[in-house]
């Protein structure tokens, strides 16, 4: 492996270990949301990650974070590990699973949005067209997994569009924070933040824990390892190394592997239009983190005083 090829395979690696275990997340929040409310799930997750972020950054020796990148680990803990695991859990037992997959699925559309104009990240088209059409999979994945009798209320609708927009704006406010403080600094203290905000549904996540199955909260302490403190670790580490938009579009797989897992762990059997929608996600995700002919020859070219360059390349865009 060649020394400029290595961080983004590594880069790549990572947001694989993301969507994989944001997938995951389904399948364990189906469980544990029977027993625990929206706002209790959320601080028994994030506090279960707080707690391995804490004993990972105490071994590693990592310390705080510098002062300039506590503005972006301050929005983001607030939005993306606050408001938004409380709306979006909230949101998704207001409304059926079409209505939730048209809405929560705008996020990396505002993602690409917000990049472009706060961060200067750049809109090639097949990152657009490759994020219109893995949308187009994730409605039709939602759609057909909708039960006949699902309804949708205005507030669920708009918790769902809340949970989106905080998605969004806590990607954006993170990514400049990446470049003065770690992965696993970022984090861990935006995690941190989040768990304070959820502070208010400690009596409640006491009482229902007291009285909950061994099951929803295994779930429960699952999500809080391996879908939060792992994945949106790996996350932070893939974002350091490509633009929001394209970590954005990434995210997309998600539905398609949320099938996936489903008929494996749940013997939920998909039927064609939802294995459609999860192929369209798929083939959105490839098109949307492939690049043209041109751009493949410009960044084979061997130029000199651009090893950093070819290290800050989009992940998986090698």
């Amino acid at each position: 492996m060649s020394s400029s090829s290595r961080p983004a395979l590594l880069a790549a690696g990572a947001a694989v270990v993301t969507v994989v275990l944001w997938a995951s997340a389904f399948v364990s929040i189906r469980s544990a949301g029977e027993v625990y409310s929206p706002g209790a799930l959320a601080l028994g997750r994030l506090a279960t990650a707080s707690v391995a972020l804490g004993v990972l950054c105490a071994v590693r020796r990592e310390g705080r974070p510098p002062r300039a990148a506590w503005p972006g680990i301050a929005v983001s803990g607030v939005l993306w590990f606050g408001v938004y695991m409380v709306v979006l859990n909230w949101g998704e037992q207001q409304v059926d699973a079409g209505t939730a997959a048209l809405v929560v699925n705008i996020g990396p559309i505002l993602i690409a949005l917000l990049g472009a104009r706060l961060l200067g990240d750049p809109m090639p088209p097949r990152l657009l067209a490759g994020m219109a059409v893995s949308f187009a999979g994730a409605v039709t994945v939602g759609l057909s997994m909708s039960g006949s009798g699902g309804s949708s209320s205005v507030l669920g609708v708009l918790l769902c569009l809340l949970a989106a927009v905080a998605y969004a704006a806590g990607v954006v406010a993170q990514k400049p924070a990446l470049a003065r403080a770690g992965a696993v600094q970022v984090t861990t203290f935006g995690c941190l933040v989040g768990a304070v905000l959820c502070l208010p549904f400690a009596g409640q996540l006491a009482r229902e824990a007291a009285a909950a199955p061994l099951p929803a909260t295994l779930n429960m302490v699952y999500l809080g390892l391996f879908p939060t403190a792992l994945a949106f670790t790996t996350w932070a580490y893939a974002l350091s190394r490509t633009t929001a938009s394209r970590m954005g579009a990434t995210t997309y797989a998600v539905p398609a592997l949320v099938v996936l897992m489903s008929w494996l762990a749940l013997g939920e059997v998909p039927g064609p239009l939802t294995l459609a929608g999860g192929a369209l996600c798929l083939a959105g995700v490839a098109v949307s983190r492939s690049r043209g002919r041109a751009a493949r020859v410009v960044a084979a070219s061997p130029r000199p005083g651009t090893a950093r360059e070819r290290s800050d390349r989009p992940a998986g865009s090698a």
